[in-house]
């Protein structure tokens, strides 16, 4: 049975499902970070998945980055899986832009954490929601 990491649990927001995978955003307002993780127990790598989920994960991805670029207008859409402190797969969806703190080397250690009000968090998360709100997206985030 699919459990979220609490790792996971604690330092995310709880958006919605697809097919496949659950849409987390990172508490950190720093950057619109987005995380997908796919609802199946004990899945550590993307060689897990069936060749059928592994399609099916690139189809959200996809989906989640193209979303991410007309919502937000980065300058450039990072998507990485990790490993190192949570071992489930999950795979990081950040909007990137030249004038961020951290720009142009990696986030993770950069800047210290910025929480979300709740006005900042529905204006990351409502418009991404509207746009991907449909048949293969179910929003879980009130």
């Amino acid at each position: 049975m699919f459990e979220l990491d609490s790792a996971l649990m604690a330092d995310t927001v709880i958006i919605g499902d697809f097919p496949l995978c659950r849409l987390l955003i990172h508490r950190d307002a720093n950057y619109p970070w987005f995380i997908l993780v796919p609802r199946i127990a004990d899945v550590t790598e993307i060689y897990h998945l069936s060749e059928q989920d592994q399609y099916q994960l690139i189809r959200e991805s996809s989906l989640l980055a193209e979303t991410l670029v007309d919502v937000f207008s980065p300058d450039k859409v990072n998507i990485a899986t990790l490993g190192n402190r949570v071992a489930q797969l999950h795979v990081h969806h950040l909007a990137r832009y030249k004038t961020d703190g951290a720009w142009p080397d990696p986030i993770w250690g950069r800047l210290p954490a910025q929480g979300y009000t709740g006005e900042l968090l529905a204006a990351r998360v409502d418009p991404l929601v509207n746009v991907l709100v449909g048949d293969d997206f179910t929003a879980l985030h009130k």
